[in-house]
């Protein structure tokens, strides 16, 4: 087995096993067989395809971090904003898609998934806030759906976070800024019976710019146990996060140009929210001389209140047009999986294989009308139970001495049991299931340089609700199907670049529904487009990354859609950043992000403004265990929008309904100082 293959294998159960110094944050030394391998962890990540990657927590250390989510930024050509009060989901773009609150793009915590189906404000819901940057050591993304290991809601891309089991300090960090923001936040971690427990705890308070100050205020803890030996690995981990808020939504322009609400103005000030959740999860990793088997196991409790008003006097002129969306759920899920060297007709290969399951059984998913979060009347109340089955295998195979293939084959089983109190019509059972298959090649290295082609089948599952109704039912799984061709090289000292051309069809869309505040089904769609990403090091203590991204979005059947455009798909971004991690006691990061113009409509007579940010962070070494961090947000302080849409609502003053732009404004420049100190 040459070295080649050796670091192949390094590379894949370093990402699926802190055994293999999965989660380390620069230098990995891993034990294979018979050969001792010592490299630098990126170094060794290998790709299947040129849109996956891995982002260190080096990376994180001094990127300047408006919200916890925007981690997720480190994926080329992935925006996060905000169209509401920060303790929601935030919106995700990505690949000529706009992801709402998550739908297609997959994430987990410490293997726990974020996505929440049939949520009560919108398939595949995936709120971050309970999020603590500082404890991440690594995330591990992939784009498109090629990866037999990643299932559903994962068609644009998929993200895996993991935290630290232990830290080498404890740190104790006070942040005091603009618009009354507070945070406080302690981690540690000490050994205990031949373990190591760690624990951080976070407060958190912001009123934002808003007239009517949002006083989001966040409680946040972890607690991890984690053991280990030459061959074996356990980790329980234990969660909690509570947040509150008031809201400030996108409001239509209209109201801002006629004077009667300012820039950061609200049109409905009892707007807000309050949610939880509650986890608790278990990992085992076992090593042999083969490979690594793994199991983990998660219960997770949710709840979420939330109030808001998209449309103001367009349906209920009396009342006003505010809904409440509640969200009660416990998760019950879990993977067993195995990763091992093997030899396939011939051949050596990395065989991987598993069997996911995840149960949500949610108490009740219900919408109603209210006025300042008083009840007006029901609209839905359901009790579903939504359960999933996935098994995928995969085949890594060193077919020549330049060519590696990757087949793989997901086969996903899906059950859907609702009842509704509302509407006994729309109760029932509906069970689907769906197989998706993946192919890939990889092509060198020649000159540090390698080619990769990839095709794959994909899926997202549909609301469950929508599954069981009695007229006009919707697919419960939908087909998606994507390829790509990339090139990655590293000719240049300290410097990865990757380019790509991808192309991804969906059997139907997802899309923003203003009078709901979900996402409702659309006809079949077709994107492509082309990115290129680029990481350099310089010197050891200075990284610049810059990332950029077009993309084309257009509906297959424009006569049945209204249109051929897709509205809100994302179609340029643009991301530049330079940081300094210590220099002379200095450290810092310097952000510019370009998020580009795209249709509002259909038939694109209607367009967002594009809008471009920069973010800055600075620090200074006091002394050996202190420092003063200084971030600024929207350096130039540019009036920018988070999020535009386009549709239909009625001001208390207007006799009908106006079709017009809704925006949610960024945030003007703000500032946040903050002590760090070490112990």
């Amino acid at each position: 087995m040459d070295y080649r293959v050796v670091s192949r294998i390094v590379a894949v159960l370093g990402a699926v096993s802190p055994l293999y110094g999965g989660g380390e944050q620069t230098i990995s030394e891993v034990i294979v067989p018979g050969i001792s391998v010592e490299a630098d962890a990126d170094a060794l990540a290998n790709r299947t395809s040129a849109g996956e990657g891995t982002v260190s927590a080096r990376q994180l250390e001094e990127r300047p971090l408006l919200r916890p989510a925007e981690v997720l930024e480190t994926v080329p050509g992935l925006i996060v904003t905000q169209h509401s009060g920060d303790g929601k989901a935030n919106q995700y773009f990505l690949r000529g898609f706009s992801l709402d609150h998550g739908t297609d793009f997959y994430t987990t915590i410490e293997g726990m998934p974020t996505n929440l189906p049939t949520h009560a404000h919108g398939q595949g819901y995936n709120d971050l806030n309970f999020l603590i940057p500082e404890l991440i050591s690594q995330i591990t993304y992939k784009k498109g759906p090629y990866y037999a290991g990643e299932g559903d809601f994962a068609s644009t891309g998929s993200a895996r976070i993991r935290y630290a089991d232990r830290v080498d300090e404890g740190l104790l960090s006070l942040t005091g800024g603009s618009f009354g923001h507070r945070r406080a936040l302690n981690i540690d971690s000490f050994e205990l019976e031949g373990g190591t427990l760690l624990y951080a705890l976070e407060y958190f308070f912001n009123d934002g710019p808003w007239d009517h100050p949002e006083g989001y205020e966040r409680f946040n803890g972890v607690v991890s146990y984690t053991k280990e030996s030459a061959n074996r690995r356990y980790k329980i981990s234990a969660m909690g996060y509570r947040g509150d808020w008031d809201a400030t939504n996108h409001v239509p322009v209209r109201a801002i140009d006629s004077g009667l609400i300012g820039r950061y103005g609200s049109l409905d000030p009892s707007d807000g929210g309050t949610t939880h959740r509650y986890s608790l999860s278990g990992e085992y990793e076992s090593r042999d001389s083969r490979g690594v088997t793994s199991l983990n196991a998660y219960v997770i409790d949710y709840g979420l209140d939330l109030y808001s008003n998209f449309t103001y006097y367009l349906n209920d002129p009396v009342h006003g047009d505010q809904f409440r969306q509640k969200d009660s759920r416990t998760i019950l899920g879990g993977e067993a999986k195995r990763t091992e060297t093997a030899a396939f007709f011939g051949a050596d290969s990395i065989r991987s294989y598993g069997v996911q399951f995840r149960h949500d059984a949610i108490r009740n998913v219900a919408l109603s009308n209210t006025q300042n979060r008083t009840f007006v009347s029901h609209v839905t109340s359901d009790r579903v139970n939504e359960s999933a089955v996935g098994a995928y295998w995969q085949e890594e195979i060193e077919a020549a001495d330049k060519v590696r293939v990757t087949l793989g084959l997901r086969g996903d089983t899906y059950r859907f049991d609702v009842e509704s109190d509302v509407n006994p019509a729309d109760s029932g059972t509906v069970s689907d299931s769906i197989l998706s298959p993946k192919l890939g090649f990889v092509f060198g290295p020649w000159g540090q340089t390698e080619i990769f082609l990839n095709g794959g089948y994909g899926f997202h599952s549909n609301d469950a609700r929508g599954v069981t109704k009695a007229s006009d039912p919707a697919t419960p799984l939908v087909r998606t199907k994507g390829a790509e061709i990339g090139v990655q090289n590293r000719s240049v000292p300290g410097l990865q670049t990757a380019l790509s051309l991808w192309m991804m069809q969906s059997d139907s869309e997802l899309v923003f529904a203003g009078d709901t505040g979900g996402t409702e089904a659309t006809g079949p769609s077709r994107r492509m487009g082309i990115e290129w990403a680029n990481y350099w090091t310089p010197a050891p203590w200075f990284i610049l990354d810059a990332d950029a991204a077009l993309s084309r979005a257009r509906y297959r059947d424009p006569a049945s859609a209204g249109g051929k455009y897709v509205p809100e798909a994302i179609e340029q971004v643009v991301s530049v950043g330079a940081a300094v991690t210590d220099y002379n006691g200095w450290f810092g990061g310097l952000r510019l992000r370009y998020f580009g113009s795209r249709a509002l409509n259909e038939e694109n007579t209607e367009r967002s403004k594009p809008s471009t940010l920069v973010n800055l962070k600075a620090g200074r070494r006091l002394a050996k265990n202190v420092d003063l961090a200084l971030d600024v947000y929207n350096l130039f302080n540019r009036k920018t929008y988070d999020i535009e849409y386009f549709y239909e609502s009625r001001l208390a003053s207007e006799a009908a309904g106006v079709t017009d732009h809704m925006v949610h404004p960024g945030e003007p420049r703000s500032v946040r100082i903050s002590l760090n100190v070490r112990y």
